[in-house]
């Protein structure tokens, strides 16, 4: 499994908030308690940005509501703690989107330039350690899926 949401954790979170699934949806902007269910019961996932305004609304860490495969956050993970689409982290570090995407596979040879490690970080939030961590644990993930 790749790092995504961790539904469980969500729903913990919003009942330990005392929040009803519609109460949640309305206070994050969403569509409604149905949209808010789907992502519990891991039928859908919200989009980035909504990652982060549920772990403000929950007053947790927008990392805690992610599933991390593997001992250190991978770039996916990174990023979606960062609520950042592909796209957006790509052009915020000015690589095309089909790169970034490749790095966030684990599909790079080697890591990038100094600079472009350095821009990733702040677009991410992160330090360049946590991000240059973050590109091994996913070529790591790549590795163990048998992917190379």
């Amino acid at each position: 499994m790749v790092s995504g949401l961790d539904p469980s954790v969500l729903r913990a979170a919003r009942e330990k908030a005392g929040l009803t699934q519609h109460e949640l949806a309305r206070l994050v902007g969403a569509a409604g308690g149905e949209r808010i269910s789907r992502w519990e019961l891991g039928a859908s996932v919200p989009r980035p940005d909504f990652l982060v305004k549920l772990a403000r609304t929950l007053d947790i860490p927008t990392l805690r509501l992610i599933h991390i495969d593997g001992e250190v956050p991978d770039l996916r993970a990174l990023r979606l703690k960062a609520g950042l689409t592909v796209a957006e982290l790509a052009a915020a570090v000015n690589v095309a989107v089909p790169t970034y995407y490749a790095w966030e596979q684990g599909r790079w040879t080697r890591l990038p330039a100094a600079t472009q490690l350095e821009s990733l970080a702040r677009g991410l939030a992160d330090t360049v350690d946590v991000v240059a961590a973050a590109f091994q644990e996913a070529r790591q993930q790549r590795l163990r899926r048998g992917q190379v």
